[in-house]
């Protein structure tokens, strides 16, 4: 295989999917299922274990057959989603996906949760896989909001519908508040963080939903940044999404 070269080194040993994240392949529950699925070579042997414990000055690590050169430089970026972007890493045919709005990014980005096709706003983009599983944990609590235009008007049984949830994955959800901002538009906040979620109790509550924004992530807002634009977040905007 020739020469390898590592751009880090680092003496203490880290269990595999836990330094898998940290080079930015994906978050820790993706790169544990990458291992599962016997796509990640240590030393030139399959590793199936998540656990197994691997340091990048005495191990060689390849995903896929690709050589992991270490730990990258943490990124973080909020994103301003347009429609019609996929949470991706992996492009599915020749449709977009939201690493597409990174150009000339050398890092390899995953998305934190994701936003379906059709939702815009507030997404955030990065390579640290610790920080994405402590934002999308359940037990962070942390608050989702979105700003949903319906296509019918939105009326006080319509919103007594809305606050009562609906069942999404075999399972009853409720947000944590529902509020009518004009005649067809209403605010959710939510903190399930589950697939379709905000579409699901929509449906139930028989509203069509025209456009569907999220405007917040914890204490994190999105505020003015363009549609289709992103930008570096602090360290103190990181943390206001646990706040």
């Amino acid at each position: 295989m020739g020469r390898l070269v590592y751009t880090a080194c680092l003496m203490e040993k880290k269990r595999l999917a836990k330094a898998l994240a940290a080079a930015g392949i994906a978050s820790r529950r993706a790169c544990e299922e990458l291992i599962f699925a016997g796509r990640v070579h240590v030393n030139d042997a399959v590793v199936i274990v998540p656990q197994t414990l691997v340091d990048w000055e005495n191990d060689r690590i390849h995903v896929d057959a690709e050589l992991v050169r270490g730990e990258h430089k943490k990124v973080y970026y909020m994103l301003n989603k347009p429609e019609g972007y996929i949470c991706s890493s992996v492009r599915p045919g020749k449709k977009p996906i939201v690493l597409d709005l990174f150009p000339g990014i050398d890092q390899r980005l995953f998305t934190v949760g994701r936003l379906d096709k059709e939702s815009q706003g507030l997404l955030l983009v990065t390579n640290d896989g610790h920080f994405s599983n402590k934002v999308i944990h359940p037990s962070e609590n942390i608050v989702k909001e979105y700003v949903v235009k319906t296509f019918q008007e939105i009326t006080a049984d319509t919103l007594k519908i809305l606050s009562e949830g609906a069942r999404v994955d075999y399972k009853w959800v409720r947000p944590v508040s529902v509020t009518k901002v004009r005649r067809g538009t209403f605010r959710i906040c939510v903190k399930e963080g589950k697939k379709h979620e905000v579409r699901i109790i929509a449906e139930r509550a028989s509203l069509q939903v025209a456009e569907l924004t999220r405007i917040r992530i914890g204490g994190l807002v999105l505020g003015s940044l363009p549609v289709g634009e992103f930008k570096t977040l602090s360290e103190r905007e990181r943390a206001s999404i646990f706040s």
